[in-house]
């Protein structure tokens, strides 16, 4: 397949009408609903999708078919201006072999996801030439106090440059320049997707990785399995989130960062690390993928998109 065109979603004006899905896990009925006021207070109107709220056991929202039927009901529905899910989890693998490109690409809206929707994300990124808003989601984010970042967040949605610094929590590993188009996500789920119909195309992208839970070995694991897969050729710079919880107690509280400077000896371009997006403890900041960004790690560390992930006009 050739190169893809970018599609800009118009932007979320004020008063938008955004739909809520849960294409994965289900999540707790009261945190949806405390989520849901939240972005009421913001002057949207929220419209629940059917399986929003829904259980099915083991752990997913719904059946396959009720999920992506709720998600392509949000992309067709005309008054819909942007979709957000409710939570991660597991499940949304389910959902990939039956993504309605041609309808996604002819109803180009921003779609807030992160940790499990990454593969979604970057699908629609590589295929559809979506931009992925790896951002807040409505029980995980919106629901908990300051669990947002506002400042991305509303540069993401009205056409503002996104920016991040050491309020992000951006932090140098290796100095350094670099530019290129934001790509990334959860590590656990780019590295899933490896030897599938959906691996990630992360190859010459400025590249950003995060993850939760995850001990220092299997992150060792991962990355050493994304370099063994060429997936880090051409990269032009690397950003790593938070790693919330991430390193054990009583463990060398570096021992993250130290595993991430021995697996990339080779690399000699910037590092940065802690930049809160993703599984955070808060403060989630808003990174559209697929839009140009610069990463300047000097005095002070910081990440600056080059242009809007919406359209304005």
């Amino acid at each position: 397949m050739g190169k893809v065109s970018l599609l800009r979603p118009p932007a979320i004006q004020s008063g938008a009408k955004i739909a809520v899905v849960s294409p994965a896990s289900s999540a707790k009925a009261e945190r949806i609903t405390r989520g849901i006021e939240r972005l009421r207070e913001l002057g949207y109107e929220v419209a629940a999708s059917p399986h929003a709220y829904g259980r099915q056991a083991p752990y997913f929202a719904g059946t396959p078919e009720e999920r992506i039927e709720d998600l392509h009901t949000a992309f067709r529905d005309p008054e819909i201006a942007a979709i957000f899910c409710t939570r991660g989890g597991y499940g949304s693998n389910y959902l990939l072999e039956d993504l309605d490109l041609d309808l996604i690409r002819s109803h180009p809206k921003p779609f807030f996801a992160y940790s499990d929707l990454t593969t979604v994300q970057t699908w629609l990124l590589d295929q559809a030439g979506l931009v992925a808003f790896h951002g807040p989601m409505v029980a995980a984010d919106f629901a908990v106090e300051n669990g947002v970042d506002q400042s991305s967040f509303a540069a993401a949605c009205n056409g503002g440059q996104v920016e991040a610094g050491p309020q992000q929590g951006l932090r140098i590993l290796r100095p350094g320049r670099a530019r290129g188009v934001m790509y990334g996500g959860c590590l656990s789920i780019l590295t899933a997707a490896l030897g599938t119909h959906f691996t990630p195309q992360t190859e010459g992208k400025l590249l950003f990785l995060e993850d939760v839970g995850t001990k220092p070995y299997q992150i060792d694991r991962m990355l050493r399995q994304m370099v063994l897969a060429g997936k880090f050729d051409g990269v032009s710079g690397f950003i790593f989130g938070e790693m919330l919880d991430c390193v054990s107690p009583g463990a060398h509280p570096d021992l993250v960062e130290q595993v991430i400077l021995r697996v990339l000896d080779w690399f000699d371009g910037p590092i940065a690390i802690g930049l809160r997006s993703g599984h955070v403890s808060g403060g989630n900041v808003t990174l559209p993928m697929g839009i140009e960004a610069e990463l300047m790690l000097e005095d002070q560390p910081s990440l600056h998109y080059a242009e809007a992930a919406v359209r304005t006009g």
